[in-house]
């Protein structure tokens, strides 16, 4: 028993020392929340920000984090694989690689509604999706298409677009 409880001090004390590497998808979460967060909606959009994956979902367990999280006076809700044509209801649609092939349609789907397109797929904010993240030199970088978002009636905060590596006028 004693012996237990000093190798799990030392492990408490060795732990820190050591880098905590995250996941891609860990972070890709973190990114999704803060886009949330560098997002305005319209008032009609009302107190929840469903969160919805298009697609196969990358993220597994990482993204249960960001569940009841808020936004502002806006819970966050998750909802995987939403049911085909809903996803208008959703006010942040995450569209996974396995779904990208199917890109215009998904955007043409949703139409004018208030709702935050991010992807991860290569040229995907050039064909429309709002916010697209990439990886580059171990770091995620992301690009802007803000016609698209001016279009959904979003507003990206100028800190966001400051820190994209390109934006789409």
């Amino acid at each position: 028993m004693r012996a237990a409880a000093i190798l799990l001090c030392a492990l408490a004390v060795a732990m820190p020392v050591q880098a905590v590497e995250l996941s891609e998808y860990q972070l890709k979460a973190a990114f999704l929340y803060n886009f949330a967060s560098f997002t305005t909606w319209p008032a009609d959009v009302g107190d929840t920000l469903k969160l919805c994956i298009h697609g196969r979902d990358p993220f597994g367990p990482e993204l249960d984090a960001l569940l009841g999280k808020r936004v502002d006076h806006r819970q966050i809700l998750i909802e995987r694989k939403p049911p085909a044509g809903t996803l208008g209801s959703c006010q942040i649609v995450f569209i996974s690689a396995s779904a990208a092939n199917d890109l215009p349609r998904t955007l043409e789907s949703l139409g004018s509604a208030s709702a935050l397109t991010i992807a991860d797929s290569p040229g995907a904010a050039r064909q429309g999706v709002m916010l697209n993240m990439d990886v580059a030199r171990d770091k995620i970088t992301f690009a802007a298409n803000l016609k698209s978002a001016q279009r959904a009636r979003l507003v990206l905060s100028s800190k966001l677009l400051g820190l994209a590596t390109e934006v789409v006028r």
